[in-house]
This record gives structure tokens, sequence and C-alpha cells, in this order.
């Protein structure tokens, strides 16, 4: 397979036969690599949103959410043209990930790591990519990523918490990732290790593979649905390595967790402006938070378009942060002592809101939270 190259899958077949999931519709990306089809991703909301007590209990693979991700064309959106995948833009997938995560933020969650595991493997050799990206672009194959012990996870530890070492056989991984998305409903984790000499190492990993063992779920505040575990690695060898180009490791404070909080934020917003059609008294303080929103989405839509430098990323992601968590009280300051009853969309909001306080948060906006709540300058 050396050298071999994805093809173009211009009818994506996928699990049932087509982009889009009900019968005259649009695909995600058919006519417009830069916009999302507004049909379709409105279809595709729905749909989430209908599924979303099952989501987060049984998680996305279960309820069905992520077979309508696939068959939307959303999927398809976050992999190469040439590997059965519509290459949409930046700008686009920020638009589809904070759509998601408005009407579902469990899905939200998984699609963004199933995302970034897509990212490395697309970085990855033509026979690599040639083998895995389809099959994920149509939803046939799942996938996840386990890359917090070499961004922000355990990182203050003196010896690396996942290593790699290549044997006379091969590869070897040994050691713990801390957190890994639905570890135990995907077929293959995508990990990352460093070598003995201090090389930086990817690896697609079998979930079945000898010597892995994976957690029962952590019982997370929120969020449980996305069977989110740890996953301990003995002498395991992967089905596939993938060293990355110079500069090319791991990167922290990327735009898929401004997206996330955005459409968190949404979510808390419209409850917050359901409350306030009884209750015009609210309108000022809706309108306040949507502004910020509104705000927000603008300068992240340009940072998608245009890139962004490490510390325009954090300030977005500190702005995001502050928001959804204002929102989600907001949320529940208006939903009063019913939004104060487990099942009850505020109280929900408010959990989830507090996600984005310990996700995949650089020590930059960390620090620069923990200023904002204490009053200070950061």
């Amino acid at each position: 397979m050396e050298g071999e190259t994805c093809q173009k899958d211009p009818k994506y077949n996928g699990r049932n036969g087509s982009f889009d999931p009900r019968p005259g519709g649009r695909p995600m990306f058919s006519s417009d690599r830069h916009h999302p089809d507004a049909g379709s991703l409105a279809r595709l909301a729905e749909e989430l949103a209908s599924r979303g007590p099952r989501t987060a209990v049984e998680g996305p693979w279960a309820s069905g959410a992520f077979d309508c991700l696939a068959r939307s064309g959303a999927l398809a959106g976050f992999i190469p043209d040439d590997c059965g995948g519509t290459a949409a833009a930046e700008p686009a997938l920020v638009a589809v990930l904070a759509t998601v995560a408005e009407a579902c933020l469990t899905t939200a969650l998984v699609l963004s790591q199933w995302a970034a595991a897509c990212r490395i493997i697309a970085a990855g050799p033509p026979a690599v990519r040639a083998a895995r990206l389809p099959a994920l672009a149509r939803g046939d194959a799942t996938t996840t990523v386990g890359i917090s012990q070499l961004s922000t996870s355990r990182r203050h530890l003196a010896a690396p918490a996942l290593v790699a070492a290549r044997a006379a056989t091969g590869w070897r991984i040994d050691g713990l990732c801390p957190w890994v998305t639905g570890a135990a409903a995907c077929d293959t984790i995508v990990t990352g290790a460093p070598t003995a000499a201090g090389e930086q190492v990817f690896f697609v990993v079998s979930t079945t593979a000898a010597g892995l063992e994976i957690a029962p779920p952590l019982p997370l505040l929120a969020l449980a649905g996305s069977l989110t575990s740890s996953v301990r690695f003995a002498g395991v060898a992967p089905a596939d390595v993938i060293v990355p180009a110079e500069g090319g490791g791991v990167r922290t404070g990327g735009l898929a967790t401004t997206a996330l909080a955005l459409g968190a934020t949404r979510a808390a917003l419209a409850v917050l402006d359901r409350e306030a059609v009884a209750r015009p008294a609210l309108t000022a303080a809706a309108a306040g938070l949507r502004t910020e929103a509104v705000a927000l989405a603008a300068d992240l839509d340009a940072a998608a378009r245009h890139g962004a430098e490490a510390d325009a990323r954090d300030a977005l992601r500190v702005r995001a942060n502050g928001l959804v968590v204002r929102a989600a009280q907001g949320a529940l300051t208006a939903s009063k002592g019913a939004g104060f009853v487990a099942g009850h969309p505020a109280e929900r909001l408010v959990r989830e809101a507090m996600f984005f306080l310990v996700w995949s948060c650089p020590q930059a906006v960390s620090s620069a939270v923990l200023c904002e709540l204490a009053g200070l300058e950061p």
C-alpha cells in the first residue's frame, strides 16, 4: 500500500446510502465548502435534540445521534476530499460544531474528539489515510482521541503518563491515557506518546488490542453520555504509526472548544428568552448576553477564516468560558426554583457549563479564568 492515495467518493455510500437523513434534502456541504447547507444543518439539530435525553444516558452511538452526523454529511466535512470527505473550510466546521453543541453538547463533545482523531490520521502517511479516513467519513468506523496527557492532563508529573518504545517486533505503548471520550464505544483510539529520545509519536490503536484496558466510564458532573474513561496500555502494539512533521505535535487552545462553548451559550439563552416572553423584566439581561454571544461568534468566525495566534485563541476561549457560565446561571435564575429540579434544562445547562472550566484548558486560559473569578487583573 506504499504510496497509495485515497479516492474521492462523490456518492458517499454510507450506512444509509446518502449524505442526507431525509429524502429530498441536501448534503451538508454539497454546493459550498465554506458554508454548511442551512436546511441540512437545521434538520440535523432537530434530530440531535430529539435524541438528547437518550444520548445523555447511553451516548450518541446507541441513541443514533452519531449516525445522524454521518447521514447528514457533517462527518465528511472534516475529512479531506481525496479520502472520501468533502473538506469543508474551517469556518464551516466551526459553525457545525456550535450548532451541534446547541442541540446536544454530549454529541458535540464526541464529534470534537472524533474530529481531532481524524485530523491526526489525515496528517499520516498515504497508506494510513487511505485505510482509515473513507470509512470514518461514511460513519462505517468510529474513532476517538486520547492525547490529553500530551497537552493539559498530568503534565505536572515527573514521568510521562504514556510512553512509546520501538521493540524488535514493532512499537509498544505503556502507561495511561487519563481521559478518552467514548473509548468503549469506538473501534480505535488515536493517541500519542513520547519516546525515550523525546520524539512525539502518534498511534492508531484498536480498542480490542491485547494489553489495552478500558476502565468503566467516569461518573462525571455532566456529559456522562460521552462515556469518558481512562485507558491503560500494557505493551500494546498499535495498528498504525504516525510520526508528525516537524512542529506538528499536539496544539492546545484550538477553536473547537470555543465553538462548543458558544453553542452551549446559545442553548442557555434560548431558555432565558422563553422565560422573558412572560416576564419582560428579563429582556434586558437576555439582550445583553445575546449581544456578547453575537460578538463572540463574529470574532470566532474571523479567527477561523484568517487564523489566529495562540494568544488570540486563548483570549477567545476565556471570553467563551465566562459567557457560557454566566448564560447558564442566567437561565437558572430566570427559571427560578423549577430550574433547580433535576431534569430541568436549566440545571443541566449549569452542570454542562462547568465542563468548560476543566476541558482542554491551557494554563493561560485557566489562570485568566481564575483571575476573573477572583476579580483580579490577569
